[in-house]
Formats: structure tokens, C-alpha cells, sequence
């Protein structure tokens, strides 16, 4: 029995946080960039609504000049690819799941790490001055012991048995395995 995951999602509420995301300043003009002098132009696919703006006439909607403009997807769809990209699930197995192309999905799945590889932060750290702790994720961690076979590590002080090197020849008496 198939459960469509799509049709259980609230579509405004996603069509919201995606414009959340896009428009963290709010929905403006991509043309003036007038955010009071839109108005709603179209609601054929709501709630992707088109605006058309008052001072230099542009029609847009929310994914004009975005990474999503032109998309024909519902805002479903979109939030539901997204968050399977940002979890590394395979592009076959989202499309089997969203019952879409898998190459068209793959296109988008470049193009969307393209923006981000172009986009990326080449300061993570936002300082002049780097400290050794902070350039190193793992650094001040403890790790576990390393296990020892055959016996326990030597204690403070005492020198560790030397191990054979596997070069070696064996003792005279142990030759393949027989004793002589």
C-alpha cells in the first residue's frame, strides 16, 4: 500500500518556509526590489501567487531570481527534494519516491550544488587570527584506548616487550608450524 507523502503535507505551510528561506528580508520586486508596491497579479497556482509590481510593472512570483525559478513543482515537492538532497539520499531513490524523472531530478541536484559550491563561506571562522583548537574539528578530544592483544599496555615506566617483525624467521624449533 503506497501512502503519498505529498498529500499529507500542509502546501501553504511549505510554500511559507520556502519563502522564509529565499526572502529572509521578505518578498520584494527582483526588478526595483519594492517591497510595499506589489500586488497579488495571479492566483492560478495558488499559493505560488504572482505579483505584479506597482512602480516598474514586473510580474513574479516567489522563485523569480532564485535557484527555483522556472521550477513547475508544487512547494511539496520542492521542500521534500530538498530535504532529501541536504540528507544525502540518492537522486533515484527520491525520484522513485516522487514519481518524477530521475535525469530532471539529477539536473536540478547539480545545479542546486553548483549555487552552493559558488555560494560557500570561504571564512568559516570569521577571524583574522586562528587558534590551533579552532582549525582543528577533532582537536582536545579524547579517544579510547587502543586495544592491545595478547595483554594489557605496560604500565608507567616499563618498557613495552618487543614485538616480532613479520620478516622474521621463526625460532629455530618452529619452523611451519612443526616443532622439531
Amino acid at each position: 500500500m503506497d501512502f503519498p507523502i505529498t498529500e499529507l503535507m500542509d502546501e501553504q505551510a511549505c510554500y511559507d518556509k520556502l519563502v522564509g528561506w529565499l526572502h529572509p528580508d521578505g518578498l520584494a520586486c527582483p526588478r526595483c526590489h519594492g517591497a510595499d508596491t506589489s500586488y497579488v497579479h495571479r492566483h492560478d497556482r495558488a499559493p505560488i501567487l504572482g505579483y505584479r509590481c506597482r512602480a516598474c510593472r514586473r510580474v513574479y512570483n516567489a522563485f523569480t531570481g532564485t535557484a527555483l525559478q522556472g521550477t513547475k513543482r508544487r512547494p511539496v515537492a520542492l521542500l521534500l527534494i530538498l530535504r532529501g538532497f541536504a540528507r544525502g539520499e540518492s537522486t533515484a531513490r527520491l525520484a522513485r519516491e516522487l514519481e518524477c524523472d530521475r535525469l530532471e531530478l539529477l539536473k536540478f541536484r547539480h545545479k542546486l550544488q553548483g549555487l552552493a559550491y559558488r555560494f560557500r563561506d570561504l571564512d568559516p571562522l570569521e577571524d583574522a587570527d586562528v587558534e590551533a583548537d579552532e582549525a582543528y574539528q577533532n582537536a582536545g578530544e579524547k579517544r579510547r584506548a587502543a586495544s592491545r592483544p595478547g595483554g594489557s599496555a605496560p604500565a608507567a615506566g616499563e618498557q613495552a616487550s618487543r614485538t616480532r617483525d613479520v620478516c622474521q624467521r621463526p625460532a629455530a624449533g618452529l619452523r611451519r608450524g612443526r616443532p622439531r
